[in-house]
């Protein structure tokens, strides 16, 4: 994976929030070898109380927006790589967070569709959502998810260290 050579050449450590992939991106990333370089860790987020109770998501902007929304990933990857920077004793500034929330499928959840996904990323630029609408079946949606947060994770990369 060319991706865990940038991570670990520029001193990149991930944490990740996971709800609508339930810990495929943790594991996707540590499918390679040395991948204890970069990945600090993650918190699978399934239920809204473990966003709010353990990731500090704002019970308000959930019961706002609801947990399938931009604010929320963004919530997500923002607390996830604050909270695992304070705790592994890494600078803020080296830690990306990475999150996931959406609905798999194959029926919808209230107002959203089955393929309705947002992926939050955080890093020292900032904080930003990405809004998908996937198509396929429930496992193939939470791939898609993976592959699309990896796609996400590299282009922030690649903004800040060209």
């Amino acid at each position: 994976m060319i991706l865990s050579k940038q991570l670990i050449q520029h001193g990149i450590y991930i944490a990740t929030a996971e709800s609508l992939t339930a810990g495929l991106l943790s594991s996707e990333l540590a499918t390679e070898p040395g991948a204890s370089a970069f990945l600090l860790g993650g918190v699978t987020c399934y239920q809204d109380e473990v966003k709010v109770n353990v990731l500090g998501v704002d019970p308000h902007l959930i019961q706002a927006q609801s947990a399938i929304s931009s604010e929320v990933a963004i919530s997500l990857a923002r607390n996830v790589r604050d909270k695992f920077a304070l705790e592994c004793v890494k600078s803020v500034e080296s830690v990306f967070g990475l999150s996931t929330t959406g609905v798999a499928g194959p029926d919808p959840v209230g107002n959203h569709a089955a393929g309705t996904v947002y992926i939050g990323i955080s890093s020292a630029r900032g904080s930003r959502s990405v809004a998908l609408k996937l198509h396929g079946t429930r496992s193939e949606v939470r791939a898609a998810t993976v592959a699309k947060a990896l796609d996400a994770l590299e282009d922030e990369i690649q903004a800040i260290f060209g």
